[in-house]
């Protein structure tokens, strides 16, 4: 921080209260650059009223958050985060997949409970998830990360990806399937896309319909992807077997039924959520920053 006081003048919100709009607009029109969150709705009134801001550096690899359109139209500079959080939204992937299947949580809250009355033959049994077949929904980064995580696990990996020469570049051993047939073949899904008009609700009920009972969908990409009241629904009659959600519709709210869901596993939106990933984010922001600022090309641009 003290590297950047001596490059810039700072201006620095509290870290764990989101700015109310009008709060929001005021500070980046006063800003020349801002450093932004995935919880900063940055819409197109604000990005036409702060004449003077130059970049605008989300502190994120998605940027949903944003109104892209206005932003090229208006010729504002956004840029994102990748390669930094890679590893560790995929870990976290992971923990998702086994405390889900494993109903870890479940058996902290009975153990903390003080009604755990010792070992049973049937207490609490999960599912297995090795050798199991791993089918992912999106493969870029995170996507390759996560399968690259199954081999310990000998799990085979099925994928299905909206880029249709990512195949070329992909081990072998990975293969390739429609959305319909990998939703119907894999034991665990797991989501790793972008959120856009494409992918909004991508898994609704049809979808979830498609899945194995046994099978259990995991989500630490962006909520919208995932119709919550269609998974509620098929969580509740049993169409399929568990969720591992980070991240949710309208955030922080979630779906009131999805509390109440014992198979279900919640985590609040914790992808990036080390140390290392967040200090990585922001030098990333404050390196874009810096380039913009003095006329070069920002690494990470996306508008």
């Amino acid at each position: 921080m003290a590297i950047v006081r001596e490059r810039f003048q700072l201006v620095q919100e509290p870290l764990d209260v989101l700015p109310a709009p009008p709060a929001l607009r005021e500070g980046l029109c006063r800003a020349n650059a801002a450093i932004v969150t995935l919880g900063d709705l940055i819409d197109a009134e604000t990005i036409h009223a702060a004449t003077r801001l130059k970049i605008l550096a989300n502190y994120a690899v998605g940027y949903n958050n944003i109104d892209l359109a206005a932003a090229q139209v208006r010729g504002l500079i956004v840029t994102n985060t990748p390669d930094v959080l890679t590893d560790a939204t995929a870990d976290l992937t992971w923990a998702l997949i086994l405390a889900t299947a494993r109903r870890v949580v479940e058996g902290d809250a009975l153990v903390r409970s003080g009604q755990w009355t010792g070992w049973s033959p049937t207490q609490l049994m999960g599912a297995e998830v090795s050798g199991k077949i791993l089918g992912i929904i999106g493969m870029g980064r995170i996507g390759q990360a996560v399968a690259q995580r199954a081999v310990g696990f000998r799990m085979p990996v099925r994928y299905h990806t909206r880029q249709p020469n990512a195949a070329t570049s992909l081990p072998r051993e990975w293969e390739h399937r429609s959305l319909h047939d990998l939703l119907g073949e894999a034991d665990v899904v797991t989501i790793h896309l972008p959120l856009t008009p494409a992918t909004h609700h991508l898994i609704g009920a049809c979808e979830l319909a498609w899945m194995k009972p046994t099978a259990f969908i995991i989500n630490t990409a962006r909520g919208p992807i995932v119709d919550e009241g269609a998974l509620v629904n098929a969580l509740k009659t049993e169409i399929i077997a568990g969720a591992g959600l980070d991240v949710y519709e309208q955030e922080p709210t979630i779906h009131s039924a999805l509390a109440e869901l014992k198979q279900v596993v919640l985590l609040p939106h914790l992808g990036s959520a080390t140390l290392h990933a967040r200090v990585q984010m922001g030098l990333v922001c404050l390196k874009n920053i810096q380039a913009v600022l003095e006329g070069r090309l920002a690494p990470n641009q996306v508008t």
